[in-house]
């Protein structure tokens, strides 16, 4: 029974112990401090959250389109699922929430299981900047925004990004302005 018991003190899962996690190479998942934090853990989510509908939003708005949670299957297997992807000019966006990617502003450490969440958060920045350079190695653009930014700061860059973007193809193939569909 005694390894059945989490560093922290916590009980670990049904089903195995922290140490039989530890062995088929995943550390064991921490029981909830309260019911309260359960539902609100559950409540957060992996794609739409606010502050990337409200990117997009503006982006559509503006008339821009683009694919979201787009799988991008890169060399060596690398695979990388940015929030909103414009494919044609290789631009990739992401959208950061403070705590999942450790904002240097608002990031908070979890005072309870730290065992877990210390590790899963240092995975998460690492996770980041590796799929920064696979893309970048791919020849796209990356851009990152943190969850506070505005919505304005954030549509801007990614506006001048796309401009940019749009400009070299023609500048290099000697195209003349007007040569492209129109959409955006």
């Amino acid at each position: 029974m005694a390894d059945d018991v989490t560093p922290a003190g916590d009980v670990a899962p049904a089903g195995g112990s922290q140490v039989e996690s530890a062995r088929r190479g995943r550390s064991a998942y921490p029981h909830p401090s309260s019911a309260g934090r359960s539902a609100n853990m559950k409540a957060n989510r992996r794609v739409d959250t606010k502050p990337e509908l409200a990117l997009r939003r503006a982006l559509h708005g503006l008339g821009y389109r683009y694919r979201k949670d787009f799988r991008l299957d890169l060399v060596g297997g690398v695979r990388v699922r940015p929030d909103i992807v414009f494919t044609a000019r290789k631009v990739a966006v992401f959208v950061d929430g403070c705590f999942w990617h450790c904002c240097p502003e608002h990031g908070s450490q979890p005072a309870s299981n730290t065992w877990y969440w210390e590790p899963k958060l240092r995975r998460n920045v690492d996770r980041d900047r590796a799929a920064d350079v696979a893309l970048g190695q791919a020849g796209w653009t990356v851009i990152r925004f943190w969850e506070h930014e505005s919505i304005e700061a954030a549509v801007a860059a990614v506006v001048g990004v796309l401009a940019k973007a749009r400009a070299e193809p023609r500048a290099a193939s000697g195209e003349p302005r007007g040569a492209d569909s129109g959409n955006r």
